[in-house]
């Protein structure tokens, strides 16, 4: 029988409150309510695979040919990762340490984009194999992010071309989707205002997330998520989350910033853009978290975005703009 009450109540008064370890009585969530928290057991690795895939839609502003046809561009691009979370040491009245490691990826873009781009060395690659440890509370609230954040730096300082004699030139990378599926983990469940109180079918609570994209702009997304259902198989309860989003004001100054200091050239088409301004986001998401086991088992965000931008070098007519539809999914594969 878990002991996720007083687990709960132990670490929250120990992280806000500064005190050792005590004893206490359980606490119970209101009535009504479901008390959703994240759980491990020793030896049990989990295994997911994350997939991040985009259609992108670049429109110059300009008709070319007899027929006034727009002048765009369209490629899509995706990112497929399997990933193991394995506890290296559970505290039940604490932070437990947990090791991932990323079981295989695979980055890929369509035909449509350039060749040099399509064959370009996409520094995710180099997560094939890697391990990083993170400490996690009951609440699903990542403590300490210094692996994972100092991987998301190398693989930065790798996305820019070696010997370049028109500077620092960065090449397309998908580090944005690696950074929007791991950095995030478990945000519905940690971003929950009152954890002890619990959440009922109805309830709902906001948080930010990121916004992976193929152009370089440090971005985020408001998210609000509602606690749609509890949901009955094999035994177990399972709280359906709903989630829908909207453009942030501003981006979080603790996130990660991958990219060395220092100003950059784009390669590719978006290397002619400038001042991208993001003039609508919306979208929606489903997620299945298992109660009883403390786990998520699957979700997906899907959001359209557009993308309002100016050229390096401005030409008549021309309005840039980007479009883009995202999808993000997750699956538990097996332990």
């Amino acid at each position: 029988m878990k002991t996720k009450l007083t687990v709960v109540a132990v670490v929250l008064s120990c992280i806000f409150g500064g005190c050792a370890p005590q004893a206490v009585t359980p606490v119970q969530p209101e009535e009504g309510k479901e008390l959703l928290t994240v759980d491990f057991n020793e030896g049990q690795i989990l295994r997911y695979r994350f997939v991040s895939h985009r259609d992108i839609v670049l429109s110059w502003g300009q008709t070319t040919g007899s027929r006034g046809e727009k002048a765009e561009d369209a490629f899509s691009e995706s990112l497929e990762m399997v990933m193991s979370y394995k506890p290296v040491k559970v505290d039940r009245y604490g932070l437990t340490v947990i090791e991932a490691t990323c079981e295989s990826v695979k980055p890929r873009r369509s035909s449509k984009q350039s060749k040099q781009l399509r064959n370009s060395k996409d520094p995710v690659k180099m997560l094939a194999g890697k391990s990083f440890s993170f400490t996690v509370s009951p609440t699903g609230k990542i403590a300490d992010y210094s692996e994972m954040d100092a991987l998301i730096r190398e693989m930065g300082k790798k996305a820019f071309r070696e010997r370049s004699q028109q500077g620092r030139v960065k090449e397309p990378d998908m580090i944005g989707d690696f950074i929007a599926s791991q950095w995030f983990l478990w945000d519905s469940i940690s971003s929950i205002k009152n954890p002890l109180k619990g959440v009922a079918p109805g309830d709902s609570w906001t948080s930010v997330l990121s916004v992976p994209s193929p152009l370089v702009m440090r971005k985020a997304r408001n998210v609000t998520y509602k606690f749609a259902a509890v949901r009955k198989s094999h035994g177990n309860r399972f709280a359906l989350i709903r989630s829908s989003y909207s453009p942030a004001k501003s981006v979080p100054d603790d996130w990660c910033k991958p990219y060395p200091p220092g100003g950059f050239q784009v390669s590719g088409s978006f290397g002619l853009l400038r001042r991208l301004t993001i003039d609508k986001l919306e979208g929606t998401g489903e997620e299945l978290f298992n109660i009883d086991s403390g786990r998520i088992e699957k979700y997906t965000q899907k959001f359209n975005m557009e993308v309002a931008a100016t050229l390096l070098f401005p030409l008549p007519g021309a309005n840039p703009r980007v479009k883009i539809e995202q999808e993000l999914t997750m699956q538990l594969l097996g332990q």
